[in-house]
């Protein structure tokens, strides 16, 4: 007989979800809300922004393994290291080192260089600076970035040479707000995909740059509460690709950490368990 059970696919607390916890608060909110992983932001998205360095505090770093520990919640993805003109790897050894500690598996990528072969080159360095510690850079196609959709993603790994540990990260929100169809999709390779970020937001027409960013950053939707094609995007992912539940709220501000993470969680769970 054949086991035709589905696979259930291990689920990770994104960071932005519960931004305002540090590190180890947000170990401790994804072992309670029922998450396998958790996401670590050690590197801010934007200059200024929120971000936790744990490659200068040691304390913070130690309190964070300890729950690891302690609740066998493990560290899925690392954010954000950002791809620009000026790129250059060497600069995150420390933050190479720290992943490589949390024993994280990914990094996030995003990309603001224009120059297509100049990122790509930088890219395939990346990832060869990676590769040691056992950690794969995933490009993130955002619409507001200088890699907008999937098609550009596509291009950008294949022109840095298909690097063994590269890879394609899809976050839903910039599935449904970008030049990115489910047949692209489809088309993408097993081997590039590690895992996908799940969410909703409300159907906007001809979104403008501010909207991109708003939704983007801190109001996303449960999935099934917008204008997105979520459930179509998980029905043509790799069955079994570990979700990063990415929800970040102002609206629901009211709900503490642990309660929202839930709600996530639950939400995510049920989109994946509709799969076709």
């Amino acid at each position: 007989m054949t086991d035709n059970k589905p696979v259930v696919p291990p689920y990770s607390l994104a960071h932005l979800t519960v931004l305002a916890q540090t590190p180890p608060e947000v170990i401790s909110v994804a072992a309670r809300a029922g998450y396998d992983f958790a996401g670590l932001r050690l590197l801010p998205a934007a200059p200024g922004g929120p971000a936790y360095n744990l490659m200068e505090d040691a304390a913070m770093l130690r309190e964070t393994l300890a729950r690891m520990e302690d609740t066998g919640v493990g560290v899925f993805d690392l954010e954000i290291v950002r791809i620009n003109a000026g790129f250059q790897p060497d600069a995150y050894q420390a933050f190479l080192e720290t992943g490589a500690r949390l024993g994280g598996k990914a990094i996030l990528v995003g990309v603001d260089d224009e120059d297509e072969q100049r990122r790509a080159d930088n890219y395939a360095r990346f990832c060869e600076a990676a590769l040691p510690y056992g950690l794969r850079p995933n490009v993130e196609f955002m619409p507001w970035t200088a890699v907008k959709n999937l098609n550009d993603a596509y291009r950008m790994v294949q022109q840095a040479g298909e690097p063994e540990n590269g890879g394609i990260l899809i976050d839903a929100l910039h599935f449904g707000r970008s030049a990115t169809t489910l047949e692209d999709v489809r088309a993408l390779p097993r081997q590039w995909m590690q895992y996908a970020q799940i969410c909703d937001a409300p159907a906007i027409e001809n979104p403008t740059l501010e909207d991109y960013i708003h939704a983007g950053r801190v109001e996303r939707l449960l999935p099934g509460e917008g204008g997105i094609d979520v459930q179509g995007l998980w029905n043509s992912l790799p069955e079994g690709l570990p979700v990063s539940v990415e929800l970040p709220t102002q609206s629901r501000a009211h709900l503490s950490p642990v309660e929202w993470a839930a709600m996530t969680l639950d939400a995510a769970k049920r989109v994946v368990a509709a799969r076709c």
